[in-house]
């Protein structure tokens, strides 16, 4: 990430930033919504994809999106009668790859995203779709 200025910012944010930032992070403290958000974060997919890869009804899907869409931490694209969905922009891929990573972190071991692509391999071809994204 480009964000660092090689020293603490001394900028006060403004109250209804604080609040969008507060927002934001309160979306991200739903595990339905962080697993839902680390599936589109190499691409886009329906409401009936992401049900299937979170092990959860579409009608709970599509009301978290709803949720998701109102914060703009994702948006949409139709294709005839089918609803895509994608992150809003390139900071919420970073955001939600950044806690996946911080998250991995804290666990044993070495981290996944520091691990070789053929260990990757393996982990993800052992592991159940709908776990995949819980063991993070």
């Amino acid at each position: 990430m480009n964000a660092d200025t090689g020293g603490s910012c001394q900028r006060v944010l403004a109250d209804d930033q604080v609040r969008l930032v507060v927002e934001v992070f309160r979306m991200l403290a739903d595990p339905t919504r962080v697993q839902m958000l680390w599936a589109l974060a190499n691409r886009e997919m329906s409401v009936n994809e992401l049900a299937d890869h979170v092990g959860k009804p579409a009608a709970s899907v599509s009301q978290h999106l709803a949720k998701l869409r109102m914060a703009r931490l994702v948006r949409t694209r139709r294709d005839g009668t089918t609803i895509f969905y994608s992150h809003e922009n390139d900071h919420v891929r970073q955001l939600v790859t950044d806690a996946v990573y911080n998250a991995e972190h804290a666990g044993p071991g070495i981290p996944a995203h520091h691990r070789s692509s053929r260990d990757l391999a393996e982990l993800h071809d052992r592991a159940p779709v709908a776990r995949k994204v819980e063991n993070l």
